[in-house]
């Protein structure tokens, strides 16, 4: 049924319109040396190709601290959240990712049990990307890097 110019999913019972939400992913450019940590994923979507380290904001999680716990969920790198990168979409894509600039404070890298490998990528050298929001986040995060606005 179209509603507000959308067509949304209506219950046939009660009329009330049925709002799917997108869901909320938050990750971190984690740099060393000049170089980004990527990540090369283990499970779908995207299996094999590389990404920033991130995942799912749990509900009531707050959004740095998710961005924090994915790092060393997938990393095992303690990070601590420095800014903003921004924030990404796409159209038709359920999900709207947040990207944090970061800081390594502890741990040790090592896969964690969704990645395949890790490795510190130049920004010059990246390997194949299982998300267009990827190159995005790191074009964003180059130029606050370099100080453009």
């Amino acid at each position: 049924m179209l509603v507000q110019g959308t067509d949304r999913p209506v219950c046939r019972r009660c009329g009330r319109v049925i709002y799917h939400d997108p869901k909320v992913a938050a990750g971190a450019v984690v740099e060393h040396d000049g170089r980004v940590l990527m990540v090369k994923r283990g499970t779908e979507p995207g299996m094999g190709l590389w990404s920033l380290p991130g995942g799912y904001v749990d509900r009531g999680e707050v959004v740095e601290s998710a961005a924090e716990r994915e790092v060393l969920e997938e990393t095992g790198l303690q990070v601590k959240v420095t800014g903003l990168v921004g924030v990404f979409s796409e159209p038709g894509h359920p999900v709207i990712v947040v990207i944090y600039d970061s800081q390594i404070v502890g741990g040790s890298p090592k896969p964690g049990s969704e990645v395949q490998e890790l490795d510190y990528c130049r920004l010059d050298e990246l390997p194949p990307l299982a998300f267009p929001r990827d190159r995005q986040a790191l074009e964003a995060w180059k130029q606050l890097r370099d100080g453009y606005h």
